[in-house]
């Protein structure tokens, strides 16, 4: 196999991911997503990839063999923020 990276390829940071699903394919929405308050979240979608459903389930099955690999390596990973609890404003 020979992987090279095409003319237009980029890396592009996302904290959102949208899942749309058809009959013919999944689509994954990739985002940024903010918050000025606690009440008001927006979120810029800038990424849209279209997969067929088997390669998602291919995305499935190596997702979790890398999240199973990482947890294994540096703990468990929560969805939920633990602990103490972030701080109000801004961050520079």
């Amino acid at each position: 196999m020979n992987l090279v990276q095409s003319d237009d390829y980029r890396e592009t940071y996302a904290n959102s991911v949208q899942v749309r699903v058809s009959v013919w394919d999944f689509q994954l929405v990739f985002g940024l997503a903010s918050s000025d308050s606690p009440e008001q979240v927006t979120i810029r979608n800038h990424q849209a990839i279209f997969l067929s459903p088997q390669q998602a389930k291919a995305l499935w099955n190596v997702l979790g063999q890398n999240l199973a690999q990482y947890e294994q390596a540096f703990g468990q990973l929560n969805l939920e923020p633990q602990g103490p609890s972030f701080q109000q404003g801004p961050v520079n």
